[in-house]
């Protein structure tokens, strides 16, 4: 039988069964019901159809899900470059990690074909089945004290996190502006025995010389004009409990020897007193700069150095784990819906692409930034590429246009050294379809 008797046969037949009963057969056929995910997109990619396979797999109920960006609840890195269905029309078996409503994650081997008129992608179906494939360290969620991380390096700055607090060794967090360095000080108190007292932070890089030494140390009523009170520092309000000295670097040298006095007898002088103030009080400190450097060029002490920096901690940047844009991102989306009055519940895909695609020099901060600004300008359930801070759109207008199925996979070759599997993929193929494709291409 010919493809265009089989077609007008199968017109004429869904005509009498009707198109929703015989998906729906489909799907229970493919074991919607047990262990397969079945599930359905849009030309917005938004979800239409959501299994009770797919309510089983990934923990979102079909009422959370349908009607709203497939980005919500197929969490993988793969996804937010790009949608590979829409691309390339069709994903045959192929390996990928989503995550579990829970975070947890889940491992699944997909297959999905995508419908077009002409041009204009119409929506796809996707199928998921279980997988051997097993998931990375990479892949988990880890959330520590307001940090939110699926990379390993951040895990590890976790866990030794984790480790140090119940001593009361000084900690030197080094890290960008805007990584989450003072939420990592705040982790290292609240995993103490001191999580009851004091938690206090100050920037020593904001005030000038005499205002810090003030705010750190105190006075004493008269010590300077306009001191007609004594007025305690931050020391001996942090009595025990724990002080951050965000970006220490700065710390004027004058400052250092007092400081270094308190890390070894942990005793100070308010300024203008006669009287030394005996406290208890663990420090921890952060900076952008590396105090060696700093040392080097005679700016820093370097008995102060090694005091502070008893266990070094590293913050890696956001550029530098990628995987936790997407994380994020909906993090602050959702914190923001629940303050209202707008309510995102989808991600255009060119807005996606953009925010993927950013080096996020201001790290988390900006991210959070990005999203308030968002919601500030925007009105609709969908964050679009217009809603997103003028550089996004100016990188997105200078990005040159997609290339042609060729020359796809000969960069996919060329990125992975010819590795064929690996190329495959890359661009969300099986290797016989891959196989194909270059043949028909002569590549």
């Amino acid at each position: 039988m010919s493809s265009s008797v089989e077609t007008s046969e199968l017109g004429a037949w869904l005509g009498s069964v009707g198109a929703d009963a015989a998906f729906m057969a489909l799907v229970e056929a493919l074991g919607g019901l047990t262990d397969h995910a079945v599930f359905a997109v849009d030309g917005e990619r938004r979800v239409t159809y959501w299994s009770p396979g797919a309510e089983q797999m990934l923990g979102f109920a079909a009422e959370d899900v349908v009607g709203r960006s497939c980005l919500e609840s197929n969490r993988c890195v793969p996804c937010l470059r790009g949608c590979g269905v829409a691309e390339h029309r069709a994903i045959e078996g192929v390996d990928q990690t989503l995550h579990h409503a829970d975070g947890e994650p889940v491992s699944v081997r997909k297959w999905a074909r995508a419908f077009y008129d002409g041009d204009r992608f119409l929506g796809a179906v996707e199928v998921l089945s279980p997988s051997a494939h097993v998931a990375s360290e990479h892949d988990a969620v880890e959330s520590f004290h307001g940090l939110f991380s699926v990379d390993p390096a951040m895990k590890r700055a976790f866990e030794l996190l984790r480790s140090v607090a119940p001593s009361d060794v000084s900690v030197l967090i080094r890290g960008e502006s805007g990584t989450g360095k003072e939420l990592a000080a705040r982790a290292v108190h609240e995993e103490s025995h001191r999580r009851d007292r004091t938690f206090l932070a100050v920037n020593c890089a904001a005030l000038s010389p005499a205002l810090l030494e003030s705010e750190l140390f105190g006075h004493v009523r008269g010590a300077f004009t306009g001191a007609v009170r004594s007025r305690d520092g931050l020391f001996k309000q942090a009595d025990g409990g724990t002080l951050f000295l965000d970006e220490v670097a700065e710390l004027p040298q004058d400052l250092q020897a007092k400081l270094l006095r308190v890390l070894q007898e942990q005793t100070f002088t308010p300024v203008g007193g006669t009287t030394s103030i005996k406290v208890d009080v663990r420090i921890v400190a952060a900076t952008h700069t590396g105090l060696r450097a700093r040392v080097a060029d005679g700016r820093f002490r370097q008995d102060l150095m090694y005091r502070l920096r008893v266990v070094p901690i590293f913050i890696p940047s956001l550029r530098e784990r990628p995987a936790d844009v997407e994380l994020l991102l909906w993090h602050f989306i959702r914190a923001r819906n629940e303050r209202g009055p707008r309510h995102i519940d989808g991600i255009a895909p060119s807005a996606m692409r953009a925010l993927m695609d950013h080096g996020w020099p201001g790290n988390v901060r900006e991210l959070m930034n990005v999203v308030q600004y968002a919601f500030a300008v925007g009105r609709g359930a969908e964050l679009t590429l217009d809603e997103l801070p003028p550089e996004f759109r100016e990188v997105v207008a200078r990005r040159p246009q997609p290339v042609d199925e060729a020359a796809r996979i000969r960069r996919a070759l060329e990125e992975t050294g010819g590795s064929v599997g690996k190329a495959a993929a890359l661009l969300g193929m099986s290797r016989p379809t891959f196989w194909r494709k270059r043949k028909k291409h002569g590549i």
